[in-house]
């Protein structure tokens, strides 16, 4: 059984592990590298998941944590999702499909508008899903990559309320 929940900066180790284990498990996946943050201390978990407007969840299959998504606010009615990552043993049994709609509920519950996203060019499956949850390629401009080369891919959904 898939349950999500709901991180606070208590739950700084659960994130840490889980934020980890997406570096170790993607590393093609995320700008940032395990190195990047293998050596941060408590306080820096605290302040991620201590951000402002920000909601962050983790997925529970049977009571394991297999995943992990972030929502931060950016500009006026827009949302961004960040760090969506779902181990690679739990794949393919729709929790991706859940983490982001957690993460549009979220954004629509704050006012957003729009839901944002950077992915990796390359990142084929994970543009399938954000496309399958109605995301498209947005012609926004997007941050210059480690190799001085790539630009990250923008994808956006406009958000309606039902």
């Amino acid at each position: 059984m898939v349950t999500l929940r709901v991180l606070t900066t208590d739950d700084w180790p659960l994130w840490r592990t889980l934020r980890l284990a997406a570096l170790a498990d993607a590393p093609n996946a995320f700008k940032v590298r395990l190195a990047d943050w293998d050596a941060g201390e408590e306080e820096r978990w605290r302040a991620r998941l201590g951000l402002p407007g920000a909601y962050h969840v983790a997925a529970l299959l049977d009571g394991h944590a297999v995943g992990m998504a972030s929502g931060l606010p950016r500009a006026a009615g827009i949302k961004e999702l960040r760090s969506l990552w779902v181990s690679s043993d739990a794949r393919g049994r729709g929790i991706g499909n859940r983490l982001i709609t957690a993460i549009e509920t979220w954004a629509l519950g704050s006012g957003g508008a729009a839901l944002r996203l950077a992915v990796l060019p390359d990142n084929e499956p994970a543009i399938a899903l954000y496309r399958r949850n109605g995301f498209i390629a947005a012609g926004a401009p997007s941050d210059m990559l480690p190799d001085g080369k790539t630009m990250e891919q923008i994808m956006v959904k406009t958000l309606r309320r039902v």
